[in-house]
């Protein structure tokens, strides 16, 4: 059976000003393993979803991604499952929607390497899962914030400092490290959803 991401409305009202696509992450358990909307690392972010919708229900369109498969392989990944989205959300709302996305571990590292794909205009990676080179082409305006924990023992908060640096010298980056926050973000909680709700109505919005 062939694996298809699902994009699911979280708020979608009749002539929105942007549109917020929410990325969750997700380890690979094993070969080609179908996505559950009930594993944590979708829940997770759900929260977030509404959190972000609830700031402005009448201009801000709100989206959750499931991907078409766990992990991040060399045949597909979350990059691809995020391109479908995007493209998805543009024939919906029009191609001249800006867009903000909002991803978790491999769901942050999805979002930056999306960050140059036309109408994104800002990213939050939570906690992202980078390789320090993980950085996307086709950048040019857009507004990037990376929320980190210094306790995460799965996503390297190194790694991430890194990318934040090298995306610094092309795009306006801010990198907050939070301290005491581990990969799941359930301590200190508040501390990485406030400000990824914040930082991407203001994006879209202003």
């Amino acid at each position: 059976m062939k694996l298809e991401p699902k994009l699911i409305d979280v708020a979608v009202p009749a002539n929105p000003d942007g549109a917020v696509l929410v990325l969750h992450g997700g380890a690979q358990r094993r070969e080609a393993m179908a996505v559950s909307p009930t594993q944590l690392s979708v829940l997770r972010m759900v929260p977030i979803a509404r959190r972000i919708a609830r700031r402005d229900r009448r201009r801000l369109a709100v989206f959750r991604l499931l991907n078409s498969a766990r992990g991040w392989d060399t045949r597909h990944t979350p990059l691809h499952d995020a391109t479908w989205a995007l493209a998805q959300i543009a024939d919906r709302l029009g191609d001249g929607i800006p867009s903000c996305l909002v991803g978790h571990s491999l769901g942050g590292r999805a979002a930056l390497l999306s960050a140059g794909r036309p109408g994104v205009r800002g990213v939050v990676a939570l906690a992202p899962w980078v390789y320090p080179d993980d950085l996307p082409s086709g950048l040019s305006d857009q507004r990037v914030l990376i929320l980190h924990g210094s306790a995460d023992r799965i996503a390297s908060p190194t790694r991430s400092a890194a990318v934040a640096r090298a995306l610094s010298r092309r795009v306006p980056v801010e990198h907050v490290v939070v301290e005491g926050g581990r990969h799941a973000m359930l301590r200190h909680g508040r501390r990485f959803v406030v400000p990824a709700a914040d930082f991407a109505v203001e994006v879209l919005l202003g």
